[in-house]
């Protein structure tokens, strides 16, 4: 019999969990700095409404409709799909094993933010002390061996969670999701009493209009908006397998669009309050303080953290521990999402495919706590986001929109949602989305053959990333294969 969640809230409660993770602290508010602050907020929320939540139904109603993972869902629309459905939770798989190493970074930053051991040199203590960066990604070096012991923590973490199945993740998600919420609430109180404070929110919240003139900045909304909500990773796919088969369904997305993207913009006002103290503290314009993805969380957070007058490593224990249980949520739903496909297919226990996974990627996630590792894990980052997850997203439009009976799985939703869609959800899946998708992957392509990413050798984005996609790919023809041999012994068997 399949696991089912204990309730409703907690399968809600787990899909926030999974949207809200570090993109929500430290993404967003860098996406929405780097494009004029409240000129983003526009497209943000066009694109959660036109791709964000008509995605999320489709993940979610898709999942348990066919009371599968996603291999076997898009198996159910045409048999040889469900290769598509491996190479989607294959990219998940990937994903967490890169993303632990920002948990890795995050627990050594809990112990020094006990006596704010960065001092007054963030970007040097991130650098030169906690990354110890090699020249680049030919100087690899081996795994650094403080970041070891954040990295075990993590998937020693993981695999507790996951080790007992759904029914353990519905009790440990009522403790994840509030508790970086309450500890946001904390930061945001804080940094509103701070000088300079106002001047970051009034930046944040100030749209100029003329931004918006400009593709680019709809392009990154679409595409934060795709990233943050965990879609075409085969999470939601999973995760709705494990409802009832009248469960709800559109409702349940639109709570968790509203509230992901809603503590998105809460976390705006936590980042940019302290934007604008630094600001004030550098004696710059808030535009001008130095801020990018990963340097937002560990060097600009804790310049503004170690600058205050009182309290410093109380508020950065808070920081850090709101880093490591949003991540948490995030890395044991990605798992989850891979465990789930082999579990529907093999039918192996949750506590054995956890520690399989665990014992596999453990290894292969200490290259990225090399001294080389961060530009690994900057180029496998930027190739699965930009390029596979996008082609997913645009292949699952496709796939629902045209070789699926989209009208039937319409009126579907509508028999046991409480909410119920019009045509518009068919127009967003068949028509606004996948352009959406296409200008983005095409701008991406674009951009990748002008100039190479970040300056980095032409190898080493071939290998980390066009080569990393094409071995998920691989991995997803093997899968897909033993699968299939393992139907066909099945069917003989009958």
């Amino acid at each position: 019999m399949r696991e089912r969640w204990h309730s409703r809230t907690a399968f809600i409660m787990a899909a926030i969990g999974s949207a809200v993770g570090l993109g929500n602290v430290w993404r967003f508010p860098y996406v929405a700095y780097q494009s004029g602050g409240g000129a983003f907020l526009i497209p943000y929320f066009i694109a959660l409404f036109t791709a964000g939540i008509p995605m999320l139904i489709l993940e979610m109603g898709l999942g348990q409709r066919m009371q599968r993972g996603a291999p076997g869902a898009f198996g159910a629309i045409r048999p040889k799909l469900e290769l598509f459905g491996w190479w989607t939770v294959g990219l998940s798989a990937g994903i967490v094993i890169y993303y632990s190493t920002i948990l890795a970074w995050s627990w050594v930053y809990l112990w020094h933010a006990v006596h704010s051991g960065w001092g007054d040199q963030a970007e040097s203590f991130f650098i030169n002390t906690i990354l110890q960066r090699s020249s680049g990604p030919a100087e690899l070096g081996t795994p650094l061996w403080y970041l070891v012991i954040g990295m075990a923590l993590t998937w020693a973490t993981v695999f507790l969670i996951l080790r007992k199945g759904v029914r353990n993740v519905s009790k440990v998600v009522f403790i994840t999701v509030p508790l970086p919420l309450i500890l946001l609430v904390v930061l945001l109180i804080r940094g509103l009493t701070l000088p300079g404070a106002l001047d970051g929110i009034r930046y944040y919240l100030t749209p100029d209009f003329k931004m918006l003139a400009s593709p680019a900045i709809w392009l990154r909304a679409y595409g934060q908006i795709f990233f943050s909500l965990s879609l075409a990773s085969g999470v939601m796919i999973g995760y709705g397998s494990y409802l009832g088969k009248r469960a709800e369904i559109t409702n349940s997305a639109l709570i968790t669009g509203l509230a992901n993207c809603g503590i998105s913009f809460f976390a705006g006002f936590v980042v940019f309050s302290m934007l604008g103290y630094l600001a004030r503290v550098q004696g710059v314009p808030v535009p001008e303080v130095t801020a990018s993805g990963t340097g937002l969380a560990f060097v600009a957070f804790p310049i503004a953290i170690s600058q205050l007058p009182a309290l410093n490593s109380f508020f950065g224990i808070i920081f850090f521990v709101t880093l490591l249980t949003l991540g948490i949520d995030s890395a044991f739903a990605l798992q989850e999402a891979f465990t789930t496909g082999v579990r529907d297919k093999w039918n192996q226990s949750p506590g054995k495919l956890a520690f399989v996974f665990v014992a596999i990627a453990f290894p292969i996630s200490l290259i990225f706590i090399t001294k080389g590792g961060f530009y690994w894990f900057d180029i496998i980052d930027k190739w699965i986001c930009d390029f596979g997850l996008v082609a997913a997203g645009l292949g699952q439009c496709l796939i629902v929109g045209y070789l699926d009976r989209v009208q039937d799985f319409r009126v579907y939703l509508n028999e046991i949602s409480e909410v119920k869609l019009g045509v518009w959800w068919i127009w967003a899946l068949r028509y606004v989305t996948p352009a959406i998708l296409t200008v983005i992957l095409i701008v991406n392509l674009i951009n990748e053959f002008k100039s190479s990413y970040q300056g980095y050798p032409r190898w080493a984005t071939w290998i980390g990333g066009w080569g990393v996609l094409a071995i998920f790919l691989l991995l997803a023809v093997i899968l897909y294969k033993i699968s299939s041999h393992t139907d066909s012994i099945h069917n003989k068997e009958k």
